[in-house]
Formats: structure tokens, sequence, C-alpha cells
């Protein structure tokens, strides 16, 4: 499968805080390149997460969350979010420019090619992932500028 190219996404969610006067809750994100349209009417994506991932067991419990289409000059941003072992999510947004979704409330990357806000319409469990449909809210297309960031055989690769 790794000749096979994919698009590039940051999939994003808000972790809502544990009690109502606790910390305010976390911001978490995921690089995905399993991301696909599903349909047009009703409008529907598809994104696959590793089973038992912190997304994965986020997205379980609340149905918010949001996506961004990386552009090719936002390679550092997919490599962040797709290191095992990494640092907390909070450090890894605090130099990236985002904006919060309105209707999920999840963080949308500035200078993303699209933006997609979504709330969960089904969960499949299919092998080690889980395969998460979700109606899409909202959608717009903050940059027009550059190609996308894509991944093949193992690396992220700009189109040309």
């Amino acid at each position: 499968m790794t000749r096979l190219a994919a698009g590039v996404v940051l999939v994003t969610a808000h972790e809502p805080a544990l009690a109502p006067d606790g910390p305010s809750g976390e911001d978490i994100g995921m690089t995905a390149t399993a991301f696909m349209s599903v349909s047009l009417d009703p409008p529907l994506v598809l994104v696959s997460l590793r089973e038992g991932s912190r997304m994965d067991d986020l997205l379980d419990e609340q149905p918010l969350w949001g996506v961004s289409v990386l552009a090719e000059s936002q390679r550092h941003i997919a490599g962040r979010f797709s290191m095992k072992g990494r640092i907390s999510d909070r450090l890894l947004f605090e130099d990236i420019p985002y904006v919060r979704g309105e209707a999920s409330g999840a963080l949308l990357v500035g200078g993303a090619l699209a933006t997609l806000e979504c709330s969960t319409e089904q969960r499949i469990p299919a092998g080690d992932h889980t395969l998460v449909i979700g109606r899409v809210l909202t959608a717009r297309v903050p940059s027009a500028d550059g190609g996308p960031l894509t991944y093949f055989k193992g690396r992220y690769r700009q189109l040309g």
C-alpha cells in the first residue's frame, strides 16, 4: 500500500474538561493519510483511526472533530503530529496558526487548502482500525496557495 499516493490531513478535536470547575480541556491532533469523501448528499467523509489511539478513544466519547487538508508547505505540521512518543499536543499547536471551529470547537490549521468540521455519524471496527464516518457541518477553503501535501512510499511529497 506504500505505492498508493494519499493526501495528508490533520484531524483535530477538543477534549472537554473532566470537571466543570477544572482545567478547560485539551486540543489534540493526529496526522492521517486514510481520509476520503464518502458522499455529497448528505456530505460525508471518512477517516481511519488506529484502534485504541488517543483520537479513536476521544471520538468514541464525543462526536465533534475537524479536518485540515494540508498544503505542501505544511509538511512540518504533518511530521509533528505523526511522531510516536511525542510531547503534549498543547506544545505542538503552540506556534501553528489556527482558528477554533465554531461548530466543533476543534482547531483548524491556518493556511490549509481546506478545512472541515464534522460530527460522527458512524464508527465501524475494521481490523486494527476504526473507520469513522462524519457528516460535514462546515467546509471552507481558507487558502488556494500551493499544492497538496501527499504521502507516497513512506515519505511526504509534493506533486510534480
